[in-house]
């Protein structure tokens, strides 16, 4: 019996490859010989991530190794296992951690709020799996909505003008850090995730739901701004490029 062949990657909208293709070559995000480790929390983000990079793969001018890790953070209802199986009909490298991150923070989490928490604990688990299989870049999910929402946080509570990067080094030096949805919109995962039936994990931050974050705030705000003004996200973007480099990267 032959073996079975992985399903071909799930072809994104053409205004998804051409945003991801824009950032991934302006940023020089991706690399001859890089090994990339994507961050799959369940949700729609980084599930069209997957997709968008599993697709680049073959037509790339360069290559490039994809694996995938998926944190549980072993939150009462919400269980990403399943995702494993999806990861195995692929063919993808995968890594699957399972910390009780959310009973950590109630006895640790002092005067910081919980998805910032989280994200700390998160990013150590990435940088730990990315040094002991030899990953050298790291790819994140966050995409332009995150970004303006990030811009508005660090305005309105801590007085700075900063946002998340499209491409850096971390504090250490060994690991690359990407996020080639940074010019693309949450809205446009919501639909490709929906349109391809991609194995999303509802509400892959269910503590968030039940605790209500400034980050769901300012994406109120913004909402209720681009309804009366269109061009804002187009606006914000342009105000926050000189936000998203961090100087020559070897």
């Amino acid at each position: 019996m032959s073996a079975q062949l992985p399903p071909e990657p799930i072809r994104p909208p053409k205004s998804l490859l051409r945003q991801v293709g824009r950032a991934i070559a302006e940023f020089a995000m991706i690399r001859d010989g890089d090994r990339i480790l994507l961050g799959v929390s369940g949700g729609k983000d980084s599930l069209s991530l997957l997709e968008v990079l599993r697709h680049l793969r073959g037509y790339a001018p360069v290559r490039f190794d994809l694996a995938v890790l998926t944190i549980d953070p072993e939150v009462p209802g919400f269980d990403p296992a399943p995702l494993t199986d999806w990861y195995d009909q692929r063919g993808l490298p995968w890594h699957y951690e399972r910390q009780p991150i959310m009973e950590q923070a109630r006895e640790h989490m002092d005067g910081d709020s919980f998805c910032a928490y989280c994200a700390r604990m998160k990013r150590g688990i990435m940088y730990r799996l990315c040094r002991a299989h030899g990953y050298n870049v790291l790819a994140l999910g966050q995409h332009l909505d995150d970004l303006a929402e990030s811009l508005l946080m660090s305005m309105f509570h801590g007085g700075q003008l900063r946002t998340m990067k499209a491409h850096y080094r971390n504090d250490a030096g060994d690991v690359r850090i990407i996020r080639p949805l940074v010019y693309c919109r949450e809205r446009q995962m919501r639909d490709f995730a929906s349109n391809a039936g991609l194995p999303v994990v509802p509400d892959s931050c269910p503590a968030c739901f039940q605790m209500p974050t400034r980050r769901e705030h300012m994406k109120d705000l913004l909402a209720r701004e681009e309804a009366g003004h269109p061009p804002l996200f187009a606006n914000l973007l342009r105000a926050m490029r000189p936000l998203l480099r961090e100087g020559p990267i070897d």
